[in-house]
């Protein structure tokens, strides 16, 4: 039998080396590989006979989670109906977008509606939290707070507390004392998230944790945080913009992909019940380089505003600036306009933004990102009633994309009149609205533009 032999893993990075090295080749980290205990190979191995775990077939019923409401409609809604008891529940965003203002006014809801809620900071002092509370005029909610980064102990007082919901700001400030690294590293992040998650499952308290992003918008840490817990939340916007953006990207209890919408006041963040009229708010007048598209969020159909501005380079090279959208996409969609419909962008900068700091992915989005294009490049207006929405695929050709009856009504409760989509849709659901159902992108640049 081969001889199980230690691993050495790197704490910065979690990379896995065969020695022991100054340097890790991966990160090129000095003096973050530690060495690691081997793991046992089975029952053997242990000693012991493992016992046997009950089994059950899928025919068998089990009665759906309690959940607990939490007084926030938006935020019980992105958790899938409510707080699900000893549930795992990962958040994550940028710097100063409000992820602690969110937490503090989460758990004063969920206190306020008779759940016990321990609020435990690792980046701040008590009386920083309580100054935050003050401002926010939740002084009275009876909410239970803490200040340590000492994760023994705050397992220690959850066990003796026992509450409904504990809030943990951040898991890169925890440290666990048998783990010989410091806290932020790979080994405390995954050490202490799996501690959480464990005590999570077996006393029945759900365990909300924020975990901080990289610069590129993912958080921070192995990934295997993410696949331990339930639940994972981003909280978006943009530092110039009111409008916060609560995502479920992962929901076992729930539909992933959903969205909260809110608004940040001087009070903390307040709800926003119809997202779709507040990010088309200020479309008055009809104005060049601007579409109107009907996209789905999660289950709710939500209308934004895509703007476009293309201008004449004096670079070598175009400037293609893309804030909101998938930047590939957008070049594919330029792509397709040379080379199928005969219109070329070259030598013209091309600027794309999606209105109210909404990031928008899905490739429904394709046909008004295009309109928004050829609007600004003719100089010619789209009509501000009309909304369009369809995935446009390498050959020009337009494809169907789903939910287009929860779209259109969606749009015609706004008061939209007329939408441009793609044929062979089902277009039931826009009762009083002209539709106009394009085959292929050549067909809407001659309809829409006069050109093709």
């Amino acid at each position: 039998m081969s001889k199980n032999t230690a691993s050495f893993t790197c704490s910065a990075c979690g990379a896995v080396h065969k020695k022991w090295q100054g340097r890790c080749d991966s990160c090129g980290a000095w003096n973050s590989i530690v060495e690691e205990a081997p793991l046992s190979s089975g029952p053997k191995a242990l000693g012991a006979k493992g016992r046997s775990i009950p089994l059950t077939d899928l025919a068998t019923e089990e009665s759906p989670p309690p959940r607990a409401g939490s007084g926030i409609a938006e935020l019980d809604r992105v958790l899938g109906g409510g707080l699900v008891p000893a549930s795992a529940i990962l958040v994550g965003g940028d710097p100063g977008i409000g992820k602690s203002t969110l937490l503090l006014q989460s758990a004063a809801s969920f206190a306020n509606n008779g759940l016990k809620c321990l609020y435990i900071s690792g980046e701040e002092a008590a009386s920083q939290v309580r100054m935050r509370a003050q401002r926010l005029g939740l002084t009275q909610s009876p909410v239970a707070l803490g200040a340590e980064t000492n994760l023994r102990d705050i397992l220690t007082t959850l066990d003796e507390e026992r509450p409904h919901l504990a809030i943990i700001d951040s898991i890169q400030t925890m440290w666990l004392d048998t783990v010989e690294a410091a806290p932020g590293s790979v080994s405390q992040v995954r050490a202490a998230a799996h501690e959480l998650v464990t005590f999570a499952k077996r006393r029945g308290v759900a365990v909300v944790i924020v975990g901080h992003v990289t610069k590129e918008g993912q958080i921070a840490g192995p990934r295997v945080v993410e696949h331990m817990v339930d639940t994972v939340l981003y909280f978006e916007g943009e530092r110039g913009h009111q409008f916060r953006i609560l995502r479920a990207v992962k929901n076992r209890f729930g539909p992933a992909d959903e969205i909260g919408v809110f608004e940040m006041t001087g009070a903390g963040l307040s709800e926003v019940a119809n997202p779709s009229a507040l990010f088309l708010s200020g479309r008055d007048s009809p104005a060049p380089g601007s579409a109107v598209f009907a996209g789905i969020e999660g289950t709710r159909p939500v209308l934004t505003e895509i703007q476009a501005l293309v201008a004449p380079s004096t670079l070598a090279s175009p400037r293609r600036t893309v804030v909101g959208l998938d930047s590939g996409r957008v070049s594919t969609i330029l792509a397709v306009l040379e080379a199928r419909c005969g219109i070329p962008f070259t030598g013209l900068d091309v600027f794309l933004n999606v209105a109210g700091g909404l990031r928008v992915t899905e490739p429904a989005a394709d046909l008004a990102v295009a309109g928004a294009l050829l609007s600004a490049r003719e100089d010619v207006a789209i009509p501000p009633d009309m909304v369009l929405f369809g995935e446009i695929s390498l050959s020009g050709a337009l494809r169907p994309v789903g939910q287009t009856e929860n779209r259109l009504k969606e749009a015609s409760k706004l008061g939209f009149q007329q939408a441009t989509i793609p044929s062979r849709s089902k277009t039931g659901g826009g009762e009083g609205m002209r539709l106009r159902e394009m085959a292929d992108l050549t067909a809407f640049v001659g309809e829409m533009f006069g050109a093709g």
